[in-house]
């Protein structure tokens, strides 16, 4: 199977629980098709550069999928046929990006391994 990330973006009269319920029908429709979601992240309601369907702003979701082409091909099936969504995107990945609580979180701990005086190595691995 291979990595995806996936944005959708959803018309913004809907609510928050629509928009969840929407990403929580996509990973069933994932799941079915033999995939599995390892990341959802609702990013909120955020304006738009410019005006899709006569809205200025959209809810934002990320999905981080492992999944089959054909999973991937019935989600956006689905999506096209959905007039809550405005615009999606997947895209074909090597590895999924670390978000940026977790990095932040890394670099705290090795400044602190740092101040302790501990050797940190490269990898993350403390000598």
């Amino acid at each position: 199977m291979a990595l995806y990330e996936h944005m959708l973006i959803a018309r913004q009269d809907i609510s928050a629980q629509q928009v969840d319920a929407l990403a929580t029908h996509l990973k069933t429709i994932v799941e079915t098709e033999g995939g599995k979601v390892e990341k959802q992240e609702y990013w909120g309601l955020r304006s738009l550069s410019y005006r899709i369907k006569k809205n200025r702003k959209g809810h934002y979701v990320l999905l981080n999928l492992n999944a089959p082409a054909n999973a991937i091909f019935e989600l956006e099936r689905q999506l096209k046929i959905n007039e809550d969504v405005l615009r999606y995107l997947t895209v074909r990945v090597e590895a999924f990006e670390q978000s940026n609580s977790s990095r932040k979180r890394e670099r705290e701990r090795e400044d602190e391994r740092r101040a302790s005086g501990e050797t940190v190595v490269s990898e993350g691995a403390v000598e």
